[in-house]
This record gives structure tokens, C-alpha cells and sequence, in this order.
């Protein structure tokens, strides 16, 4: 159903195809049954939150009208890393545990027929999701500001509100384990009532060719979920899901290794980030 949906979803992006809304209509109709599909028989709440309201792809079959066939492409990109993260996090069985921090900070991880071995951290934070999704969103070029394991975060073209495309250059591991790398990448930032979803793939993008001696890896689905804990809105349940493929010949043992601790890290650098935040304003308020 999954491929099916896409292609319909793509049909309405031709010139000539526009103002049939009967071929609209049916791939609003498509995308609905497919998020109904994923949420599966037991309860999920901010799935069903999602679908409450319509889609996460729907807000962009109007908008498209006004974009060339490249910012188009970048979207479809996008929401496509959006629908295959949502999938994935919808599968409850399967998951082997990796890490289990002190502080209950989790990495679990799975192999997928087509993708690999995607790694999920799954934490909480003491933040409302409206902060961290202006952190990691709005400031996003900030990033290498806090996070050792990210050199450099730009943002090479945005497509609308809810598109970018971005360069990211990723530290060296320590002892150089694992070389210089960077990505390009499509990103999805949308936000469905108090749930927040900043989702992405690999891509490529005439202003970033790949750079002399780094390796350009891929990346995606990726995605992070923020969303208000059920006993206290004012933390957050974050939900990290990763998939990269580092390139090169670096053994699978490392790489596993490397991939859950670059999550269990992104929590306590994003952690430390924000708590300097609510210091700085606290020392303004005094």
C-alpha cells in the first residue's frame, strides 16, 4: 500500500494533473487508510493525533502548485522520510535493547528488510516540546555550538515552512575511529497539535557537491518525535530514530557501537543545552 500511495500522491504533482480534484480527493483518501494502517490494533496516541488532523503529508499537495520540479522533489523527499519514520516507530515488537543509561536514557535497535540496522533512542526530557523543537529546528544551525559530535549544521535551501535542505559535517570520533564525514540532507519539520516531528533522508544539492577528503555518507529515514509526557506536559517523551550508513570499510561492531553512543550523547549535550538556556534566563529575570 505504502509504494502505491506515494505514487498516487505523485501523479497530483504534474501540471496537467492539478485541477483533477477527483485524483486530489483520492490521494487524501490514500494517505488517511495508510497513517489508519500504521497506527495498527492497539492504542497510539500521538498517531491517532496525527490522523485526527487529516495528514502530515496533506498540507502539501496545495502548496505545491507554487514550486519548481527541484523544491517539489525536496518535499516529496521529506515527507517521504516523515511516512517510512512513522512506520518504523509504529512497530512495537522486534526491538533489541543496545544501551540503558543510569539515568533510564534507552537505545534500542532493529534490522529492517531494505534499510538496515536503524537504531531508536528513547528518552525524557525536563523541557516542554515547543523549546526543544525551537532548539533543534529554529536553531538549528547552533547545533555545533553545543553538540561536540557535530562540527557544522547549514541549511542550503528551504522549501517552504516546512522544508530545508542542509549540510551537516560530523566530528572525528576519538581516535579517529571514524574519519571526517558529512551529509546532505532533506528535512521535515511539522508540527500536529503538541506533537512535534523533525523527520529526513539523504539527498543531493548542486550548492554541496561531496568535499575532498571527507566521506559523504547517507542517512535516513530519520526522525525525532517530541511529544508531552502523559503525567506532566511540561516534559517531554522523545523519541530519536536513526539510520546510517557511514560508508567505508568500518566494521559493524564499531559502527553499532558508534551509532548508540552518538544518540546517549545528543541526550546529555541537548540536556546540558537547555538547562543553559534556563539559567541564562533566570539570570535576566533576577
Amino acid at each position: 500500500m505504502l509504494p502505491a500511495t506515494f505514487k498516487l500522491c505523485a501523479g497530483i504533482s504534474y501540471r496537467h494533473m492539478r485541477n483533477m480534484t477527483g485524483l486530489r480527493k483520492n490521494a487524501m483518501v490514500a494517505i488517511h487508510h495508510e497513517l489508519n494502517r500504521l497506527a495498527g490494533p492497539g492504542p497510539s496516541n500521538w498517531i491517532n493525533n496525527v490522523r485526527r488532523r487529516s495528514s502530515l503529508l496533506s498540507s502539501r499537495i496545495e502548496e505545491e502548485e507554487e514550486y519548481n520540479e527541484e523544491e517539489v522533489s525536496y518535499v516529496k523527499q521529506g515527507e517521504e522520510a516523515l511516512q517510512k519514520s512513522i512506520s518504523i516507530l509504529s512497530q512495537q515488537d522486534g526491538w533489541t535493547t543496545e544501551i540503558i543509561a543510569a539515568n533510564g536514557d534507552k537505545v534500542l535497535s532493529k534490522v529492517l528488510p531494505d534499510i538496515g540496522k536503524v537504531f531508536k533512542l528513547e528518552v525524557v526530557l525536563d523541557q516542554p516540546s515547543d523549546s526543544l523543537y525551537g532548539e533543534l529546528v529554529d536553531n538549528m544551525e547552533q547545533m555545533g555550538e553545543w553538540n561536540p559530535n557535530v562540527k557544522q549544521v547549514k541549511i542550503l535551501q528551504r522549501v517552504g515552512q516546512d522544508t530545508m535542505v542542509t549540510h551537516e559535517v560530523a566530528a572525528e570520533t576519538p581516535g579517529n575511529v571514524v574519519g571526517p564525514r558529512d551529509f546532505v540532507s532533506v528535512r521535515c519539520a511539522k508540527r500536529r497539535g503538541s506533537t512535534c516531528f523533525l523527520a529526513g533522508m539523504s539527498t543531493e544539492h548542486s550548492g554541496m557537491p561531496a568535499q575532498r577528503g571527507v566521506v559523504r555518507a547517507e542517512n535516513g529515514p530519520t526522525c525525532i518525535v517530541m511529544r508531552p509526557c502523559d503525567n506532566n506536559p511540561d516534559k517531554t517523551k522523545f523519541t530519536w530514530l536513526l539510520s546510517i550508513d557511514l560508508k567505508g570499510w568500518i566494521p559493524k561492531t564499531i559502527i553499532n557501537k558508534v551509532l548508540s553512543q552518538t544518540q546517549v550523547d545528543f541526550a546529555k549535550h541537548l540536556r546540558q543545552r537547555m538547562a543553559n538556556h534556563e539559567s541564562t534566563e533566570t539570570a535576566y529575570a533576577c
